[in-house]
């Protein structure tokens, strides 16, 4: 589990992309919830093709904007 990820929700790796005319689609349990395109697309690309499954799977939730909203606590 990554340091980010509080409630382990990203171990079952619910978020899959795939680059497809210039786009980089991501999908969340199979529906597509982002499409980056441009530079976006271009950054995304270069982050992920260096990344581990772990990394890919926080790297694809945080481009989404859909994974901290500020209100997870940590465990202590």
């Amino acid at each position: 589990m990554s340091s980010d990820d509080f409630k382990g929700t990203l171990d079952s790796k619910p978020y899959t992309w795939q680059e497809k005319k210039g786009e980089v689609r991501i999908t969340w349990k199979g529906k597509i919830v982002t499409v980056l395109r441009k530079e976006s697309a271009i950054k995304f690309l270069e982050r992920i093709s260096v990344a581990s499954d772990e990394e890919a799977q926080l790297i694809m939730a945080k481009a989404t904007g859909n994974f901290k909203r500020g209100n997870e606590r940590r465990s202590s």
